[in-house]
C-alpha cells in the first residue's frame, strides 16, 4: 500500500482473520495500522495484493458496489467522525437509517445505546458540546448500533479511564460472541494482556506475531 508513489506503508502483509475471531492489532505510531484497517474499511484501495472479505474479492469492486459492504462493518476511528450538524442520538442512529429500519427500531436501540455508554443525558447534544471521551463513546455506540459481521477498531479506549475501557471490551466481546469478527488496534500493552486474544503486530511496514 502507497500514498505516494515508491512510499510504501504496508508491505508484503498477508493475514486471515475467520469469522467471529478477536485479535488486536499493535505497533509503534506510522507502522501501518491505521492503513491497514482504513483498507478493510474500503475507504483506501490497495496499491498492491488482493483483499477478499466475506467471501469476496473487493480488491477491484466497482464503487456503487461498496456501501453494500459498508453497511457490514462497523468502525471506530481515533477522529471519531461525528456529523456536527447533528445531535449525539442521530449520529449514533445513522446506521440503522441507512439500512431502513423503521423508526421505533431505531429510537429503542439509540436508547439502549446511550444508556450502555454511559450519554444518555446528551441524547440531544451536538458533538461540539461533548468532551473526547463523550465523542469516543458516541462513535464506539454507531459502530456496533447494528451488531456489524466485521468490527474494526482503531484505539478506541484512548481517550477513555481504565474502568470504561474495560466496560467497552466487554462489550466488544459480547458482540464476538453473537458473532462479529473484532480487530482493535491500539498501543495499550497492559489492555492486550489482561485477554488471551492473539495479537498481531506490525512493524516496519510488515506483520509478525
Amino acid at each position: 500500500m502507497e500514498y505516494l508513489p515508491g512510499q510504501e506503508i504496508l508491505k508484503d502483509v498477508s493475514m486471515e482473520l475467520k469469522r467471529g475471531s478477536f485479535h488486536f492489532i499493535t505497533g509503534a505510531s506510522g507502522t501501518g495500522k491505521s492503513t491497514l484497517l482504513s483498507l478493510l474499511s474500503l475507504q483506501y484501495r490497495a496499491t498492491k495484493g488482493r483483499i477478499r472479505m466475506f467471501g469476496e474479492d473487493i480488491t477491484h469492486l466497482p464503487r456503487e458496489e461498496m456501501p453494500r459492504l459498508r453497511r457490514r462493518v462497523g468502525i471506530v476511528l481515533q477522529d471519531y467522525r461525528l456529523l456536527d450538524h447533528l445531535t449525539v442520538a442521530e449520529n449514533v442512529a445513522l446506521p440503522l437509517k441507512v439500512a431502513g429500519e423503521s423508526q421505533q427500531l431505531i429510537d429503542d436501540k439509540v436508547k439502549e445505546l446511550l444508556e450502555w455508554v454511559g450519554l444518555p443525558e446528551y441524547h440531544n447534544a451536538r458533538p461540539a458540546t461533548l468532551s473526547g471521551g463523550q465523542k469516543q463513546r458516541a462513535a464506539i455506540a454507531r459502530a456496533v448500533i447494528t451488531k456489524p459481521d466485521l468490527l474494526l477498531a482503531d484505539e478506541p479506549t484512548g481517550n477513555l479511564d481504565s474502568e470504561l475501557a474495560l466496560r467497552f471490551m466487554y462489550l466488544f466481546e459480547a458482540l464476538n460472541q453473537s458473532g462479529t469478527t473484532v480487530l482493535l488496534a491500539t498501543h495499550d500493552e497492559h489492555l492486550i494482556s489482561l485477554f488471551s486474544y492473539p495479537v498481531l503486530r506490525l512493524k516496519d511496514g510488515k506483520l509478525g506475531k
